[in-house]
């Protein structure tokens, strides 16, 4: 008896379902015959001329007689914008573009805001020459050649009904924020967005993306590099039978001194499902439908300059080469994990993992976490805000009194001393101790170091999303923007975030906003959801009230919890890798725990100079070498070293913390002043 009204109830919730629909279709085919098609805010967006749109913005512009800055407020919520720091000035940071949607009507953007780090301070750079409003571009720095150069990304009708993608090309000279738009000899590539741009010496290499035609989603996997020198974009020809990555977006492609890396991505792929019904040979019937796929797999781009004897205007060899999977990738896999680059590694933030896809929707998980992938070694590590180590202020020793207060002051300034001595370096000729590195010192400047703005600091990361805007300056990592989903609803972060990845002690909050309310399309619609969620409450008490007693309740966790950190798969394979290629094993100097860079450099500058003296002997490029440029080139040896060593070192300092082990610090470092030492 239980049986049958059990299905008798699942049949009634059927038909409920079925009338539901049904309303549903019959009141949007009333809308559509009801609404006017003039083109305004009312029409539909397939009714929308996007070109007269566009030309309207472009009149707009002209109107701007020269580039002008204002000091304005922070940005307003918008996603898919691009952030980036800029190449001349390490104040700086370029957020440009991006699109709003509260629900019911999609903006989209064309401001530059510049936002300087020391004074906290926002500001608007207008232009008569600049890119039209777009989100889902790409850009990147222009190494060899400086400046910033920008491509494609779309532009959409109000409602989204209609797409228009862009295939201009731009670069920004960093220093006068003034844009030119780059117009090449020969063919270039097709429109797009979701595509990712990264350098490599003089070239710009722009790889996959989408093309969105409102019917169908293209997704593009070919590859293309534009010649600084020359001003043209070629498509080079891969070798025969040689692999390449599958079609995708929202990717990571980051440079190396070889080429370039790409990490991940999304796509949609055609596959065949079964619908339920048999046809009449006995067979069940099936259907195209489109499986959204996040990529795991690596890809090595090496690029093979023309060499000095290759006649003019050759171009340069190309070729994909497949990686194995990164030891310890984030997991489980997820979709909109944004990935900047800094010094040799990829800094990764965020993401979603769709969990379950039915009828009703998809449930998602969303991260936080932050991870570090070791481009060289081919291996992610979880990076963790700590909080700062407590130390005990000591008295000054000549305070101290006595025989054995002084003797200890002396020791000190001995080793100030030696310090300073050491920091000029051991040749001859140096008369400046500081090593310049890009126009900057190693002393930090102390009276700009007085006029950064104090901001709120946390140790908690920022909430879950993805998508987010990432950009990494001075060692500084910032992350803008980003989107959450609940249930139906989409919400745009308005925020500014900041994590020293050399301390991570902390998150400094630059700025944020409440998030705004979600619109929804129209009244009627939400109308129709009242209805449809006071239906779906009847449907959910009357559940409720058959499995009471047949199953155990499960309390409901909160968007905002904390997510738990699921093990790291560590294959057998991927650990002898790791370990083998560990760059605490070679013969370099290596840094110490709890030792900064200055700390790291200044004890090991002898050695350093000595690799950088015996490099460029073998090399014969020492010949014509200041004293200055060898400090330099050390210098910057030495910094990649402690970077690459840096996630390991910081594991020995978990560990060392965790058993109670402070600061370690050799005696043999101390030199002659070890001898007082002995002598009490």
């Amino acid at each position: 008896m239980v049986k049958k009204d059990k299905k008798a109830k699942a049949a009634e919730k059927k038909a409920r379902v079925a009338q539901k629909q049904d309303k549903k279709a019959a009141q949007k085919e009333k809308k559509t015959k009801n609404k006017p098609s003039n083109g305004g805010d009312d029409s539909d967006a397939e009714d929308v001329d996007l070109d007269a749109v566009l030309a309207e913005y472009a009149r707009k512009q002209e109107q701007f007689l020269k580039v002008s800055e204002t000091v304005v407020e922070p940005p307003s919520p918008r996603g898919s914008s691009t952030l980036i720091g800029s190449p001349s000035n390490d104040n700086e940071l370029f957020l440009f573009g991006g699109e709003y949607y509260n629900g019911a009507l999609a903006s989209f953007y064309n401001d530059l805001f510049i936002y300087n780090i020391n004074r906290d301070e926002w500001k608007l750079v207008t232009s008569p020459n600049s890119p039209l409003p777009r989100s889902g571009h790409a850009w990147c720095r222009g190494g060899n050649a400086g400046g910033v150069y920008l491509f494609g990304g779309e532009f959409s009708s109000p409602k989204q009904g209609t797409f228009y993608h862009y295939n201009d090309f731009w670069r920004l000279e960093p220093s006068s924020h003034e844009w030119t738009r780059l117009e090449s000899k020969g063919k270039g590539p097709p429109a797009r967005s979701g595509h990712r741009m990264t350098y490599f010496k003089n070239y710009i290499i722009l790889f996959g993306g989408f093309q969105d035609t409102s019917q169908t989603t293209k997704y593009l996997s070919d590859i293309w590099i534009y010649d600084c020198t020359t001003f043209q974009w070629h498509e080079p020809k891969l070798p025969p039978a040689s692999g390449k990555p599958d079609a995708r977006s929202s990717f990571s492609l980051l440079p190396h001194e070889s080429g370039a890396v790409m990490y991940g991505g999304y796509s949609r792929v055609k596959t065949s499902t079964a619908v339920g019904r048999q046809t009449k040979g006995g067979g069940s019937s099936s259907r195209v439908v489109l499986k959204p796929v996040v990529h795991q797999d690596t890809w090595f781009l090496r690029i093979a300059p023309p060499s000095s004897e290759a006649p003019p205007n050759s171009l340069p060899t190309v070729r994909w080469e497949r990686r194995k999977k990164p030891a310890n990738p984030p997991n489980p896999p997820r979709a909109g994990a944004t990935m900047v680059y800094h010094k040799g590694r990829g800094i990764l933030f965020g993401g979603v993992h769709d969990v379950e896809e039915s009828e009703e929707g998809i449930d998602s998980e969303f991260f936080n976490n932050l991870f570090v992938w070791n481009i060289d070694r081919n291996r992610y590590f979880p990076l963790t805000l700590r909080k700062p180590r407590v130390q005990k202020k000591l008295a000054p020793a000549a305070e101290r009194g006595g025989r054995r207060g002084r003797g200890k002051a002396d020791e000190e300034e001995l080793l100030r001393n030696l310090a300073a001595l050491e920091m000029r370096g051991t040749l001859a000729g140096a008369d400046d101790g500081d090593v310049s590195i890009g126009g900057s010192t190693l002393v930090e400047d102390e009276e700009e170091k007085e006029t950064k703005v104090g901001k709120p600091t946390t140790f908690e990361m920022p909430h879950p999303r993805f998508n987010a805007q990432l950009a990494v300056q001075d060692d500084v990592l910032y992350i803008f923007g980003g989107t959450f989903e609940k249930a139906d609803q989409e919400f745009t972060f308005d925020e500014l975030w900041a994590i020293d990845l050399g301390r991570l002690d902390g998150v400094k909050e630059i700025f944020r906003r409440e998030l705004e309310a979600w619109v929804g399309s129209d009244d009627e619609e939400s109308d129709e959801e009242e209805d449809d969620e006071e239906e779906d409450k009847e449907d959910a008490d009357a559940e409720h009230e058959d499995t009471k007693s047949e199953a155990p309740s499960m309390a409901a966790t909160s968007v905002s919890q904390p997510i738990a950190k699921e093990p790291l798969d560590t294959p057998s394979e991927a650990v002898e890798e790791t370990e083998e290629t560990s760059a605490l094993t070679d013969t370099l100097p290596h840094p110490r725990p709890f030792e900064s860079l200055r700390e790291f450099y200044s004890r090991t500058s002898q050695a350093w100079q000595e690799l950088t003296l015996d490099t460029l002997a073998r090399t014969y490029s020492g010949e014509n070498r200041s004293v200055k440029e060898i400090k330099t080139l050390a210098f910057a040896r030495a910094e990649e070293k402690w970077w690459d060593c840096r996630e390991e070192i910081r594991e020995l300092e978990d560990e060392q913390t965790e058993a109670g082990i402070g600061e370690v610090v050799s005696i043999a470092d101390k030199g002659i002043a070890s001898g007082a030492g002995r002598r009490r």
